[in-house]
Order: structure tokens, then sequence, then C-alpha cells
């Protein structure tokens, strides 16, 4: 099966109509890291701010992200069902996804808990120790709510519903620019006769602007839902009460027969422990995925840290600017998951052919590495311009500037990866991407970054080459397994 530019024409397009809102979205998501990071610049030890920071976000990230990862599965299975027309379907995976993102939510919320003692045990200046404790269990109070905006995303998005997103995420950047500015410094309020003596908290007052940052973002999407039904009646009321398990998506994953409702489980309707094994074996993978990226860069700030302060400042920059390019070729991923699980869902019913399904796949990979390399240009020109926006500290600076020009060298590898992973998502591979992340990731840029950055005396410098070297060949083997599947589709 060839691809024609006639088909890539047709789908980029309705590609980028879905993906420039989410972009705005995922910008907006990590703007709000980027206003934290910028904030504890300036205050009297900048040095010091930004490594408890970055700390504190390792243990959160890496177990958050890694397992709501899970939710991602979302993206295929609500796809696939309204690419055949299976509202209802759609509706019943959105019901399962928020029971597993409660779960998840409460499993995590134990593990943070208790994650500041395993903290202490790590070989940091103790000070810092104590302020990333601090600020990890203030980014706790936000672990329902973050799990529960991945889950109502997938819906909206799945629905071709973008701006909402958006809208929610650009906003709530004003919500946690805000809590910084009041909380990070501390103010006097005069709200009329009350007036507020807010103390300045520091890193700990950042984690806490960003919690109420995400609880903002999960009412924002479920007002959009809300909205949603009733403008183009999604149908959610009818299959909240209805036992129906529908057609289609439901026939590969029956409806359970009633010994398999458990406990209080059983007065749900729509409840079937089907669709949450379902949801779990697909989504795992991707959380794993998931874990595998996020954990070696996790790995790597915790082993910076071990070189002081400065080092772990000029990392933390570096690391925000390419969490901020990588969010365009993201966004771009989710759109193209979306796209590639439409257009499987109406091949079932005949309304699409396999080169339909090519065409979502290699325009998103495509418009993912294009704007990456636009990003490399930009971070080679001017990387010491860009340090200075985060924090004026020379120092930090200094630690930052290299660390961006290796940066420079991943972004198209980055871009790559990450949309083919979509790609592969619609279709429902999503095993493959995560054995060739741990084997990227773990494999070869770990050890090898271990290798250049201790052994050969580079320092942070060398653990970054390594996640270059990571970067590259997922990228590479990802691309491979995407043109590999295409094959078997057609």
């Amino acid at each position: 099966m060839r691809l024609k530019l006639s088909d890539v024409r047709a789908e980029l397009p309705p590609l980028l109509r879905l993906a420039l809102p989410l972009i705005a979205g995922e910008l907006g998501w990590v703007s709000m890291s980027l206003v934290d990071t910028v904030m504890l610049g300036h205050l009297p030890n900048p040095a010091m701010a930004m490594s408890a920071a970055a700390l504190a976000q390792v243990p959160f990230n890496v177990a958050c992200f890694g397992l709501g990862g899970i939710l991602l599965g979302l993206d295929t299975l609500i796809s696939q069902a309204l690419g055949a027309r299976q509202q209802h379907e759609a509706n019943r995976w959105l019901f399962h996804g928020t029971l597993m993102a409660v779960a998840l939510s409460a499993l995590l919320t134990v593990l943070f808990a208790l994650t500041p003692l395993l903290m202490m045990r790590m070989p940091v200046d103790r000070a810092i120790l104590d302020q990333a404790a601090l600020a990890l269990q203030g980014l706790n109070y936000g672990t329902l709510p973050l799990l529960m905006y991945f889950t109502l995303r997938r819906y909206l998005q799945a629905q071709h519903h973008g701006h909402p997103i958006a809208f929610a995420l650009v906003s709530a950047n004003l919500v946690n620019a805000a809590g910084d500015w009041v909380l990070i410094f501390g103010h006097h309020l005069h709200l009329g006769a009350l007036r507020l003596n807010i103390p300045p908290f520091g890193v700990a007052g950042s984690s806490w602007a960003t919690s109420f940052a995400r609880l903002y973002l999960m009412l924002v999407l479920l007002i959009a839902v809300l909205r949603g039904e009733r403008l183009y009646q999604y149908g959610l009321w009818d299959s909240l009460h209805s036992r129906n398990a529908g057609e289609g998506i439901a026939a590969a994953a029956p409806a359970a027969p009633q010994r398999n409702r458990t406990g209080s489980l059983a007065a749900l309707p729509w409840f079937e422990f089907s669709y949450l094994r379902r949801l779990f074996l697909l989504g795992a993978p991707t959380g794993a995925s998931i874990l595998a990226e996020i954990g070696i860069f996790a790995l790597v700030t915790s082993l910076i840290a071990t070189f002081g302060p400065l080092p772990l400042a000029g990392h933390e920059v570096a690391l925000q600017c390419a969490s901020t390019t990588f969010m365009v070729p993201f966004a771009i991923s989710a759109a193209t998951s979306v796209r590639v699980g439409h257009a499987i869902g109406r091949m079932r019913i005949g309304a699409a052919q396999a080169g339909n399904v090519l065409a979502a796949g290699w325009s998103g990979v495509g418009a993912g590495a294009g704007f990456m390399l636009c990003a490399s240009v930009l971070l080679l020109a001017i990387p010491s311009r860009i340090a200075r926006l985060f924090t004026p500290n020379p120092g930090v600076i200094a630690a930052a500037v290299p660390l961006l020009l290796i940066a420079a060298g991943f972004q198209f590898f980055d871009g790559v990866q990450t949309t083919a992973t979509g790609a592969l998502r619609g279709v429902g591979n999503t095993r493959t991407p995560f054995l060739i992340q741990l084997l990227g990731y773990w494999g070869i840029g770990m050890p090898l970054g271990i290798l250049l950055g201790f052994h050969e005396k580079l320092g942070a410098a060398g653990l970054w080459w390594g996640l270059l070297l990571a970067l590259a060949s997922a990228a590479i083997l990802l691309c491979l397994v995407w043109r590999h599947s295409t094959r078997a589709l057609a």
C-alpha cells in the first residue's frame, strides 16, 4: 500500500483543526510549570528553590503520569466507537474511565503520602529535600483532579471538541499564576473589609497553586461535557441508566454476566467489569511507555541532583524548555490517535479504506517532526537568552546553556517518536511502543548517559547525551513498526 499525496492533503486539514486547539491547550498546560520555574527563579536563593521543585516533580510525574497513562487507552476505545457511530459505547467508556481514574487516584494519594520517607534517604542536601517533601504534599492534593482531567479530555477530543480543552488550559494559567504570586512571595490582600496577611510559602506555595489549577481544569472540562450533552445530545443520561452494551466495540468486549458484578458496583446499571479489564489491558502498555520515558528523565534529574544545586537548576531550565517544545508534537500525537481511530472505526462500516489510516498516521508524524525542526533552530540560535528568561542568576544560566544545545539535537527525534506512538495507539497497538521505548531509554540511553556523565566526567551534559541517543533509537524503530502495521492492515 502506497501513501498517496491526495490522501495526505485531504487528511491534513481535519488533523490540524483538531490538533490546533489541543496544541494551545498543551502549551497552556506546560506554561503552568514554566511560570512556577520562572517565579521560583526570582527568589533570593533560586538554585535551591528550583532544585527542590524539580525533585518534588520526580516521584509525582513518574507515578501520576505513568499510572494515569492507563487512561490514554480511552483514546483508542472512544475514537473507534465514535468512528463506528456508536455513541452509546463511547459514553460507557467515559463512565468506566471515570471509575478507573478514581481508583488510581486513591492508590496514588497513599503512595505520595509515603514517598517523603524515601526521599529523605537520597544523597542530596537536606535543605533541598525538606522543601521538596513539602512541595510533593502540595502536589498530592491535585492527584484526583489531574486524573479526572485526563479522562474528560479523552472524551472531548474524540468528539472533536478541542476548544473547551484549550480554553481550560489557557485560563488555568491565570489561576496558577495568581496562586503563585500570592503563595510563593506572600502578600497583603484587601478584599473589602477583609484583610489577609499571607506569608511567603516558597516552593510549597507553588505546589498548592498547581493543585488548585488542576482542580479548576477538572471542573471546566466537566462543565464542557455537560454542556455538550445539552447541545449535541450525547445521550449520557440514557447510557448512565442502561444495561444495553450496544454493538460494535461491545461485541469485542461483551457485557459481563451478572456474576461479574461485585459489591456496590452492582447498583450501577452501566458497569461491566469486562470494560475495566479491557481498558486496563489496552492502557497499561501506554502507561508503561509513558513511565519508561518520564522515568528516564526522572532518574537523570535524581542523578544530576548529586552534582549540586547549580547543575540541577540548569537541568530544570533545559528540561522546561524541552518539555515546552514537546507539547506541540504531543498534542499532534493525540490528534493523530483520534484520526487513526476514527478511520479504523469507519473501515468497520465500509466508510473508509486502509489508505485513510495510512494518511492519518504519516500526516501526524510529518507535522510533529516539522515543528520540532524549527524548535531545534531556535534552541541553537539563542540558548543564553532563553535561559535568562527563567532567572538572572549567571551560574544557573551557565549550567543550562550546554544542555539546551543538546536538547536542540534531539527535538526532531522526540517529535517523531511521540507522533508515531500516537498513530500506533490509534490502531490499538500500545504494547510495541512500550517495548521499543523500554529498549531505547533504558537499554541504550541510560547506560550510555551514566557512562558519559560519571565515567567520562561529562556531568549533566553526559546524561543528556544519553537522552539524545535514546530518543533517536526510539524514533527510528517506531517509524518502522508503524510502516509494518499499515501494511498488515491493508
